[in-house]
């Protein structure tokens, strides 16, 4: 706890604050799915045939719907 408290005030928070701010953190590292999970979206989405194009003509669809 004292070194907790060490740091959180090396970094001008509170001991409540850093703990926070480590846990938000530690959360966002983690994966949000299993990589077993994410495997088969990947290996499903490779056995369907979806519209493609060459890169610039895509952006430029995506350009011209924005302006409308």
């Amino acid at each position: 706890m004292i070194e907790i408290q060490r740091i959180a005030r090396c970094e001008q928070v509170t001991v409540g604050e850093w703990v926070r701010r480590v846990l938000r953190e530690a959360r966002m590292r983690q994966p949000v799915n299993e990589p077993e999970t994410k495997l088969k979206a990947v290996q499903k989405a490779s056995q369907r045939s979806f519209p493609t194009a060459d890169i610039e003509r895509m952006l430029s669809d995506i350009e011209r719907g924005y302006r409308g």
